[in-house]
């Protein structure tokens, strides 16, 4: 039976899929918005630091007023109303929640959210890719051994990469490779809080009008992002990635087939089976028709000439071999479209995406010259952007993850362009986050 028809007969029998929300920003306003138009689900309790935040992005979105006016989790669940709470343990500790969904931005808080859900036996929907890109291998784990299911967030690019990689290996077409698109160009990896607006294409205005917060959204121009999604779907596909860094080939959705090919073969490819980004701009800076930049995508090949005949008859776009073939989306909704993976782990027990094994880590690197004394601001900051590496070489380098670098103090200098190492830091080794992340790379660095 279809999610949709699922949900239906939960609405119709009264038993709807009580969800939590942890962080009602940008992402979590988006859910918002579609929670009301969703049957067979109830949003019980929203937790937020700043519950004056939380009211303005509902009212934002339109939440019905009435809706948030539950005076406790029992108010909630008796009158199907919503509770808002700076509380998030009192969500996730009340046994009739289903589903956790964590969307607070900040990787070290949601590994405690995550573990602390997984205790009380909840399924948890990471929105938070940045923590699943430093311990998602762990985190998996440790969902198994209680029980749940771990899932990165559908409508957010990593499990979308995922879905169109499940989708080529369950019709038997071996993946090349698979990825997103991004506006790229390299001087962007330099950016901040400061310069993303125009360099990301939006009015301050704009940005203001959206609630969008500059040091996220420079995460995504200054490469960060991409590092980390990238990370993500590797580890949960097993796809590799490149060996010092993304590439971001410039192509329209034309070209790629013809760029996401091994290199022996006319492509930008190490090898085959691979994650890359695909560049929305020339390396001049000129826009490209039709580009591929809020989209996702995966390159399979056909194996035999009856395959590359098919794709042939079928009228289906390749690279100019005919063997070598892509399917795009061009377009992400981002938490618009986080509803299909809350139905999926809480219908089907299944993850819309989820880590099996430490292929990839997200290594900081200096956004300039850093001197000793300096405090690192995490992802899309002023100091530091995220860059992508094989997990092999990250551990043998002893290689910061850039979910760790939040408030951490750098305690020697470090170059622009040097990745930052943990004997770079004094690291609060009591954090829950860095000891999930220690745990990790000893159960998976093999």
């Amino acid at each position: 039976m279809s999610l949709y028809l699922q949900l239906q007969q939960r609405e119709r029998d009264n038993k709807p899929i009580r969800v939590a929300l942890i962080g009602a920003g940008k992402f979590g306003a988006m859910y918002l918005a579609q929670v009301p138009k969703t049957p067979g689900v109830h949003l019980a309790g929203i937790a937020d630091l700043s519950l004056s935040g939380a009211q303005t992005n509902l009212a934002r979105v339109g939440w019905p007023v009435h809706q948030s006016q539950a005076t406790s989790l029992d108010h909630a669940f008796d009158s199907r109303l919503t509770f808002l709470t700076e509380d998030w343990h009192a969500l996730v500790s009340d046994p009739r929640i289903d589903v956790v969904v964590e969307c607070t931005g900040n990787p070290i808080a949601a590994v405690e959210h995550c573990l602390a859900a997984f205790e009380h036996g909840k399924h948890v929907v990471n929105v938070t890719v940045e923590a699943d890109a430093f311990c998602g291998p762990l985190l998996a784990h440790k969902a198994a051994q209680a029980g749940v299911v771990y899932s990165l967030a559908f409508g957010d690019q990593p499990a979308l990469i995922c879905d169109l990689v499940d989708w080529a290996r369950t019709c038997g077409f071996p993946v090349v490779a698979a990825g997103r698109g991004h506006k790229w160009l390299p001087h962007f990896c330099e950016s901040t809080p400061d310069t993303v607006w125009g360099n990301y294409g939006l009015t301050p205005e704009q940005a203001s009008r959206g609630g969008l917060n500059p040091k996220m959204f420079n995460s995504f121009l200054d490469g960060s992002k991409p590092s980390i999604e990238s990370t993500a779907v590797s580890n949960a596909t097993g796809l590799t990635v490149p060996s010092n860094g993304l590439l971001y080939p410039p192509a329209s959705v034309e070209d790629i087939p013809f760029v996401t090919r091994p290199r022996s073969e006319g492509g930008v490819l190490e090898h085959k089976g691979m994650v890359e980004v695909i560049s929305s701009l020339e390396a001049d800076g000129r826009v490209i028709p039709y580009d591929i930049r809020m989209g996702v995508w995966v390159t399979v090949e056909a194996e035999t000439d009856y395959i590359k005949h098919c794709f042939e008859e079928y009228n289906a776009h390749t690279d100019p071999s005919g063997r070598y073939f892509t399917l795009y989306k061009r377009w992400h909704l981002i938490g618009l479209e986080v509803g299909m993976s809350v139905a999926s782990v809480a219908l089907r027990g299944e993850a819309t995406g989820v880590a099996q094994s430490w292929n990839a880590d997200v290594v900081a690197t200096a956004k300039r010259d850093l001197q000793a004394g300096e405090i690192l601001d995490g992802e899309g900051g002023y100091t530091v952007w995220g860059k992508l590496l094989p997990a092999s070489t990250s551990a043998r380098m002893g290689g910061l993850p850039l979910g760790l670098a939040h408030q951490v103090k750098l305690v020697r200098p470090v170059k622009k362009g040097q990745s930052l190492c943990w004997d770079d830091v004094a690291m609060d080794k009591q954090l829950p986050a860095y000891r999930v992340r220690q745990e990790m790379q000893r159960m998976f660095a093999a």
